[in-house]
């Protein structure tokens, strides 16, 4: 069974551009995120989908550099570029992420996926009711469940955000997995759509000082210093983080 990691990152974000590959401690958003998920221990492949673009050659770069594979597809058919990355890789279970969660958690990953292998749900999610730190977003599904929506007549949404179908409809059956209680910090985001997520990204990273901490450790840390939560608290979000 091939269980894959997509992550979706482009250079050309409206309210960020180039986001993925600004600094961060001694690499990239990206190459964090990336070395982030290779502690994953139930995963396969990693796929960077990112889109035929010149602007994107960047991604392929670090692509090529971390020996992780990519997929080149439309930037802003964003679903058909999941779905033709996880065909092309013959993946069975997806794990889908977005390239602006530098600090996802591996160990949350395999928990969703193990989750997941062991419960009847075709759609396991963490971000449907936001319980942890935005920016924790993981989704996995079945790539027979994306083909399945792909027949039906796509939406902006659908489009745009890849899975609405799976939690806006009762034609699949879906589960949310809700952070424990050391765990449970909505209020915290650190997800990269703005200059504002950049500084306080910046600030968690500089404290640590390497590319992996724990989500405990981060979360402990901003507890200790609850300013940093009024960098970015005002910042209104869209979609899955």
């Amino acid at each position: 069974m091939n269980i894959n990691v997509s992550i979706e990152a482009r250079m050309t974000s409206s309210r960020l551009p180039k986001k993925v590959l600004k600094p961060l401690g001694n690499s990239t958003v990206l190459e964090v995120m990336i070395n982030r998920v290779l502690k994953c221990k139930r995963i396969n492949k990693i796929i960077v989908a990112t889109t035929t673009n010149k602007e994107d050659d960047g991604i392929i770069n670090l692509c090529e550099k971390k020996n992780v594979e990519y997929f080149r597809g439309s930037e802003n058919n964003v679903f058909q570029r999941v779905l033709q990355a996880h065909e092309k890789f013959e993946t069975d279970i997806i794990v889908e992420l977005t390239g602006d969660c530098p600090f996802i958690e591996p160990r949350l990953i395999d928990e969703a996926i193990e989750f997941y292998l062991n419960n009847d749900y075709d759609y396991v999610s963490n971000s449907i009711k936001s319980t942890f730190p935005v920016g924790m977003s993981i989704q996995v599904y079945s790539l027979k469940a994306l083909q399945e929506v792909s027949k039906k007549e796509l939406t902006s949404m659908d489009i745009e955000h890849v899975t609405p179908e799976f939690y806006t409809t009762k034609r699949f059956k879906i589960y949310n997995i809700e952070a424990p209680k050391n765990l449970y910090f909505p209020e915290l985001s650190v997800t990269l759509d703005t200059k504002e997520d950049y500084e306080i990204i910046t600030k968690i990273m500089n404290h640590f000082k390497n590319d992996y901490f724990t989500i405990e450790e981060m979360i402990s840390y901003v507890r200790k210093n609850p300013k940093l939560l009024q960098i970015n608290s005002s910042i209104k979000r869209k979609g899955l983080s």
